[in-house]
């Protein structure tokens, strides 16, 4: 009965009745340690201290972060690196599904272990039921990627050798073997080098549903698609969702006998996406049964994507009812470029709801659904909506999620 009543608690109210008597708290801890947030590295420091190591089994949405606390009386700086013996307690965070490890330092400045990809693939790994994973910014390792050292543009970890071996994983804790972690079903990469060629080797033990591959800054486009389409091949076949910021240029995923997403419904992509190339790209996709189409872009780009969206419609239409015959939406969402010096003009404006109205018309003679519509903020407005269900993306904001920040 307890148990019943400590979930219909809201935080404060919870917090006095765990005060009751020592049987109540017991009641109340399961409650009090499902959601957990750590702003800061001395935060991180007092939980570990006082906090049993029982209650971590309780945690299932944990918010960690190990940028010191301003308002510290003393400065701990840790953004060159953590000692590996942090990979020790996710074993027990038995309800744990979501983890983001987001280095929020300069990988050009010190590339040590606190941004290795053998620190992460080691913590997720760790994590019995972890199903969605982020990895922002993750640097490669000189244990895996030797082959880079003599390459200047592209930073590299050394030192971190001495991470424990995985039970399953052993020593091999390269980003390929994230594929072996079973419980993974969606699995973002984004401004990390993904060159290793263990992608198409490793044998795959997971079902992934969605899949986020972002572009790394230190490569060109064509490496950059290349690694794209490695993964692409490697996870394909349960794939649902997909978003991606490179080209493909593999006519391989056009033939709906040969592409290996023979599952993918959801196509997403990203702002960083060259308009040059959404046409051919789109088209290079037509083996998958894609329903829903939506790409982000920032406000100067958007006359030229609709333009872009109506070549591709154009082109569905020439090649007849079999090319892309599942597709029921387009989507287009408008993100605010924070580095530009000013607003649209009202002539811009202007243009851009021209475009707006033209790719909408076109879409309803062909009996689609579309939305072109502003990155999700408190006073966001629609540039122009026509019904529809809403979509997701994957937003090149970086808005507040829960999420572990090393």
């Amino acid at each position: 009965m307890k148990l019943s009543v400590v979930d219909l608690l809201d935080k404060d109210t919870l917090e006095s009745f765990s005060q009751v008597d020592r049987r109540t708290y017991q009641a109340c801890v399961p409650a009090k340690f499902r959601v957990v947030s750590l702003p800061h590295y001395q935060a991180l420091e007092r939980f570990l201290e006082t906090v049993p190591s029982d209650y971590l089994s309780y945690i299932e949405e944990l918010d960690l972060s190990t940028i010191d606390d301003p308002n510290a009386l003393t400065s701990t700086p840790v953004e060159g690196s953590l000692d590996k013996s942090i990979v020790a307690p996710f074993p027990y965070l038995i309800n744990l599904r979501d983890l983001k490890i987001s280095n929020c330092g300069d990988e050009n400045a010190a590339p040590l272990c606190v941004r290795s990809e053998r620190l992460a693939v080691a913590i997720a790994a760790s994590i019995p039921a972890l199903e969605n994973l982020s990895l922002d910014n993750i640097s490669r390792s000189v244990c895996h990627a030797d082959d880079l050292i003599c390459n200047p543009d592209i930073p590299v970890v050394v030192g971190d050798e001495d991470i424990p071996d995985h039970p399953i994983l052993g020593s091999e804790l390269a980003l390929p073997s994230l594929l072996r972690i079973p419980s993974l079903r969606k699995l973002a990469l984004r401004d990390t080098h993904l060159g290793d060629e263990r992608w198409t080797t490793t044998p795959v033990a997971c079902r992934l549903e969605v899949l986020d591959l972002g572009s790394y800054v230190h490569a060109d486009e064509d490496f950059n698609s290349m690694c794209t389409q490695r993964i692409m091949s490697a996870v394909g076949p349960s794939v649902d969702e997909f978003s991606l910021a490179t080209t493909v240029s593999d006519n391989l995923f056009a033939k709906s006998t040969d592409t290996p997403l023979r599952r993918l419904r959801k196509l997403h992509i990203s702002p960083f996406f060259p308009v040059d190339s959404v046409v051919d790209t789109v088209s290079n996709l037509a083996g998958s049964p894609i329903e829903s189409l939506s790409l982000q872009c920032f406000e100067e780009d958007v006359v030229d994507v609709c333009s872009a969206l109506e070549g591709f419609l154009s082109i569905r239409v020439e090649r007849g009812p079999q090319f892309f015959d599942k597709l029921k939406r387009i989507d287009v969402t408008v993100t605010t470029n924070e580095d530009a010096a000013m607003g649209p003009t009202l002539e811009e404006s202007e243009e851009r709801a021209v475009a707006t109205e033209r790719l909408q018309s076109f879409c309803r003679d062909l009996h689609l659904s579309s939305a072109v519509v502003d990155a999700p903020s408190p006073d966001s407005k629609p540039i122009g909506t026509v019904a529809g269900g809403s979509t997701s993306f994957t937003d090149a904001k970086r808005f507040p999620t829960r999420s572990m920040t090393i």
